[in-house]
């Protein structure tokens, strides 16, 4: 009996093991069949003609595959493979990442991903691979305008031969209430330059300012250049920003009244989350940011903060999500917004936004704002433009000022003059009644009325911009007539000039 007890146990854990081994290969069976139904894929925005970022850097090849999974990375040149990169979809998670090896310029190159668990074997490739620097683009409609409405669009639309290395990728317009992975579509897949995708419509498909500036830089540095464009017309800062750099900021969504000059999304993170935190496992070069139009009238006074903590948290968050190979300190430049020109004079916040653009220090880069460039773009009002003054058809100069900027900053060329003659030294006259003016470099004065200057005047906790006729100049300094602005309308000294921003040419 004892003899019989045993062989039926072990016939009874036989049968039970024999149920929990086909249960779990039914598990991995069911697995594999739900997951032959799903993606092995890259991340949406990689594919064909993309540019990835060159040496020193490494590129981040990711995507995603099946939990436990081994992901290996392929880089091949005419057959020939150059590199082999191995690594494992971690548990419970379908992302998988590689890093590349920093690689030279130039291409192209077929990049493959093959994964494999158990029988199962999947690949997929993209070709015509580039490497080269990589720039994201990013703001709100000046940043989001066409080659189509620009000046000399037919012409700059017909100039896109020379430029086949310069690969333009376009971010669909989407929004999230939480961070989201990767994006959920793309307008404009990586592709060469043409003049239908460069020129799709207003406002559609690829950015003319950064179009320009990547063409600015392969003329200078004559090898690939990708451009990411993510911008959407009619946004405030507050859409682009994560939570925490806003709360850095103490900007709370409490008594939020939409202004007029608002007419995208303006909800708190809402652009960052589905257009920008998706990219930021991308390796970059640097960003191009063309915003604060929609801000004039909303949290205005916070924007000296809410901007710096931007381009912080991009920094932090691109090289982070890089796993560190985007430069810690990115180079970050922007687009100074340009005068609104109306019949009437008056005070439509522009100013004090320019400013603010600098964290209240009028000039970059500087101690807030370390690694940034700046295009002025106060002398670029457009009268007669058809979207209104404050979108300038002049996007030539735009371009070609941020793409100096990044060669001195990014690139770091160091006898490149790359901004306006800025104050040195400011000393006042009171007896003649001149405020004279030292510059830092050369300057060259042209006359065109007694308005090219205007001075921010301050007193009994107010201040006026009044005009500042010039009275002489000479190689670096120039002085400028102040009398009028000290007297009040009874002939006595009053108001006493504080300058806190010099404007002309």
């Amino acid at each position: 009996m004892v003899a019989l007890g045993v062989a039926l146990g072990l016939l009874l854990l036989f049968a039970l093991r024999a149920h929990v081994r086909a249960d779990s290969i039914h598990d991995e069976s069911s697995r594999l069949l739900n997951f032959r139904g799903a993606d092995f894929r890259f991340a949406s925005y990689m594919g064909d003609y993309m540019v990835l970022q060159k040496e020193p850097a490494g590129a981040v090849i990711w995507g995603f595959g099946l939990s436990e999974a081994t992901v290996t990375v392929t880089l091949c040149r005419e057959e020939e493979t150059i590199m082999k990169k191995v690594t494992q979809v971690p548990a419970h998670s379908n992302k998988w990442m590689v890093v590349l090896d920093p690689m030279k310029p130039g291409g192209p190159y077929e990049v493959m991903a093959q994964l494999t668990l158990g029988k199962t074997n999947l690949t997929v490739s993209v070709q015509g691979v580039l490497f080269g620097d990589v720039w994201l683009c990013s703001g709100q409609s000046n940043m989001q305008m066409t080659v189509s409405q620009i000046f000399n669009a037919t012409q700059e639309l017909a100039n896109t031969e020379a430029y086949q290395s310069v690969r333009i990728l376009s971010v669909s317009l989407n929004q999230a209430e939480r961070e989201l992975e990767d994006l959920a579509d793309v307008d404009l897949p990586w592709s060469k330059p043409t003049a239908e995708n460069l020129g799709h419509g207003n406002f559609e498909y690829m950015s003319a300012v950064c179009w320009l500036f990547g063409r600015h830089l392969y003329d200078t540095l004559q090898y690939p250049v990708g451009l990411v464009s993510s911008s959407w017309g009619g946004t405030p800062i507050e859409a682009w920003s994560s939570e925490r750099s806003l709360k850095a900021c103490g900007v709370t969504k409490e008594g939020f009244i939409r202004p007029m000059t608002i007419s995208g999304p303006s909800e708190h993170s809402v652009l960052w989350n589905a257009m920008i935190h998706p990219l930021t496992n991308m390796t970059l070069k640097g960003v191009i940011w063309y915003q604060g139009e929609a801000n004039i009238d909303f949290n205005r006074n916070l924007y000296n903060c809410t901007f710096p903590a931007l381009i912080e948290d991009w920094r932090q968050t691109f090289h982070l999500g890089s796993h560190r190979q985007t430069e810690r300190r990115l180079p970050f430049g922007f687009v100074q917004l340009s005068a609104v020109l109306t019949e009437e004079e008056s005070d439509d916040g522009f100013s004090q936004i320019r400013w603010h653009q600098t964290a209240d220090l009028g000039y970059v880069p500087n101690p807030r704002m370390p690694n940034t460039f700046m295009a002025v773009a106060v002398d670029l009002g457009d009268r007669d433009s058809p979207f209104g003054s404050i979108h300038p058809r002049d996007k030539q100069t735009v371009a070609y000022r941020l793409h100096l900027g990044a060669r001195a900053v990014a690139y770091g060329e160091k006898t490149l003059t790359f901004q306006g003659p800025l104050p040195e030294k400011m000393e006042l006259w009171a007896g003649p009644g001149l405020l004279s003016l030292t510059y830092s470099q050369h300057i060259e004065v042209r006359r065109q009325d007694d308005k090219i200057f205007e001075i921010s005047c301050c007193g009994d906790h107010q201040c006026k911009w009044l005009p500042a006729p010039m009275n002489t100049s000479s190689a670096q300094t120039l002085a400028l007539d102040i009398r009028a602005l000290t007297m009040d309308g009874a002939g006595r000294t009053g108001v006493a000039p504080h300058v806190s921003e010099v404007s002309g040419e």
